[in-house]
């Protein structure tokens, strides 16, 4: 059976989400963080090296980063879903977003958490990060303008891979600041297969 290694608020959900709409079994073991610096357990590290979550046991495969678990359970288990054909454009796109989601939209979103930790200090910082929030998920809101996914006109690994950050920033500007954004997040937390996720594992 495959296995989740999850830290507890961290970006797993994506995984089980992604398991739940391909209707696989699997199991998650949870790890609770260090309540003083708020960092993974050594645990982790007896699965992989980085000590870093998700990670994803299947059969003689230990995986780790999220694009990378979500191309690999797609690739084997997908049967021609939740992924454009190879060599098509939409499958260009696909693995852009695919990339594009840890590679450049997460970026402003972690500057601007660890930032505000600074206090005053951090303040000549904001206006950068703010800019490059507001540039990022400018550009995502307007990718969904007469769409309702990223890529072509269903679900895929794409939409699962960025919907984290989109959560993240729609939390953080409001719902108005970016409505198709809003309208994405709305849609996928009204999925069955997001909600079974959701309920079975709420952190």
């Amino acid at each position: 059976m495959i296995e989740v290694h999850h830290l507890k608020e961290s970006r797993s959900r994506r995984i089980t989400w992604l398991l739940e709409e391909l209707g696989l079994d699997y199991t998650v073991i949870s790890y609770d963080r260090d309540p003083k610096t708020r960092l993974a357990p050594p645990e982790l590290q007896k699965i992989h090296p980085l000590g870093k979550a998700p990670i994803v046991r299947d059969k003689d495969q230990t995986l780790i980063e999220s694009g990378a678990i979500i191309d690999y359970l797609i690739r084997t288990y997908g049967n021609g879903h939740l992924a454009p054909a190879v060599g098509t454009s939409d499958y260009n796109r696909y693995v852009q977003f695919l990339h594009y989601a840890e590679g450049s939209a997460m970026l402003p979103l972690l500057l601007k958490l660890y930032v505000s930790r600074l206090g005053e200090a951090g303040a000549p910082l904001h206006p950068r990060i703010n800019g490059e929030v507001a540039n990022h998920f400018g550009y995502l809101n307007g990718e969904l303008e007469g769409r309702d996914y990223f890529v072509g006109d269903s679900l895929t690994g794409a939409d699962i891979q960025l919907s984290f950050a989109v959560q993240s920033a729609v939390r953080g500007a409001g719902r108005e600041a970016f409505p198709n954004l809003t309208r994405f997040v709305d849609m996928i937390a009204a999925r069955p297969a997001y909600q079974r996720a959701v309920e079975k594992y709420s952190e």
